[in-house]
C-alpha cells in the first residue's frame, strides 16, 4: 500500500500547529461547567489520539474510537511514545458503535459530526453517543456552524508544510451545496520527496455539513438528549454570525 493513500499519513504534518492542549483545556472547562464529577470519557472520532493524551494527563480515563485503522495505529504509537498507557484505542464507526461500558461523557472534536452529512448518519451517531452514557452524562461536540459559514463563505486555501521526508502542499477548493447544507472540500496534495524530488499527487474530497441550532436540538431530542448550550469554539462565548464553529453541549436524559 502506498503510504499516501490514507489521509492519516499526512494528517499530523498539516495539523502540527493545531493547539490540542488549548482545545482540551476548553473541553475540561465545559465538562466541569455542565457535568458532575466526570471521570470516564469516550472520544468519538479520536484521530491520532492527541486530545485523548492531553485529557489523560488531566486525570480523565479515556477511550478513543475512529473508523480509520491507520489513525488508530498512529494514536497507539503516539500514546506509547509519551508513555500514556492507560488510554484504550480501537477501530469503530461512531454510527454503529455499541458500548457495553457506560461513560460519564462523550466528546467528539475537530468537526467529526460535520462529516455526518446525511440525516440518518447524524441521528445514528447521536444515538450511539446516548447509548454510551449514563443518565445525566454530558455530550460535547463541535461542528461547522451555519450562520458563520454562510456569512463568511469558504474560499480556496493553500497550505505548505514539511516533515522529515516530504514537502507537502495542500490546495483546498470548496464547492457549496445549498440543498444539503454541505461543503465539498476538494483536496489536492502534492507530496514532494526531499531526496529525489519525486512528486506524488493525492486527491480527496471531504464532505462537510454545516448545522444550525434548531436542527441539532431536534436530532438530540430524538436521540435522548437535552441541549444545554452552544458556544463559539474560539471564545467559549455566545455564538453569532461570525462564529464559523460552535461547541454543542447536551445532557443524556
Amino acid at each position: 500500500m502506498e503510504v499516501f493513500q490514507d489521509y492519516a499519513y499526512y494528517y499530523n504534518a498539516f495539523y502540527q500547529d493545531k493547539d490540542y492542549r488549548m482545545e482540551t483545556q476548553q473541553v475540561d472547562i465545559l465538562l466541569k461547567r455542565y457535568g458532575n464529577n466526570i471521570k470516564k470519557i469516550i472520544n468519538f472520532g479520536c484521530g491520532t489520539g492527541k486530545h485523548d493524551i492531553e485529557l489523560s494527563r488531566m486525570g480523565y480515563q479515556c477511550t478513543g474510537i475512529d473508523m480509520s485503522s491507520m489513525m488508530i495505529e498512529i494514536a497507539k504509537q503516539n500514546a506509547e511514545n509519551l508513555k500514556e498507557h492507560n488510554i484504550n484505542f480501537s477501530v469503530a464507526d461512531i454510527r454503529t458503535y455499541k458500548e457495553r461500558n457506560q461513560y460519564d461523557a462523550v466528546i467528539s472534536l475537530f468537526h467529526v459530526m460535520s462529516y455526518q452529512t446525511d440525516n440518518n448518519d447524524i441521528l445514528s451517531a447521536f444515538q450511539s453517543a446516548r447509548n454510551a452514557l449514563n443518565i445525566g452524562g454530558i455530550f460535547i461536540f463541535d461542528v461547522w456552524y451555519g450562520p458563520g459559514v454562510l456569512s463568511d463563505k469558504p474560499i480556496v486555501r493553500v497550505k505548505e508544510v514539511e516533515d522529515n521526508n516530504y514537502r507537502l502542499i495542500r490546495i483546498a477548493k470548496p464547492v457549496m451545496d445549498d440543498k444539503r447544507n454541505v461543503v465539498d472540500v476538494c483536496y489536492e496534495v502534492l507530496a514532494i520527496e526531499k531526496k529525489t524530488n519525486e512528486t506524488k499527487t493525492i486527491e480527496e474530497v471531504h464532505h462537510m455539513r454545516y448545522f444550525f441550532r434548531p436542527e441539532l436540538e431536534f436530532y438530540l431530542r430524538e436521540s435522548g438528549f437535552e441541549l444545554l448550550d452552544n458556544l463559539n469554539c474560539s471564545t467559549l462565548g455566545e455564538t453569532d454570525y461570525n462564529s464559523w464553529t460552535s461547541y454543542f453541549i447536551a445532557q443524556a436524559v
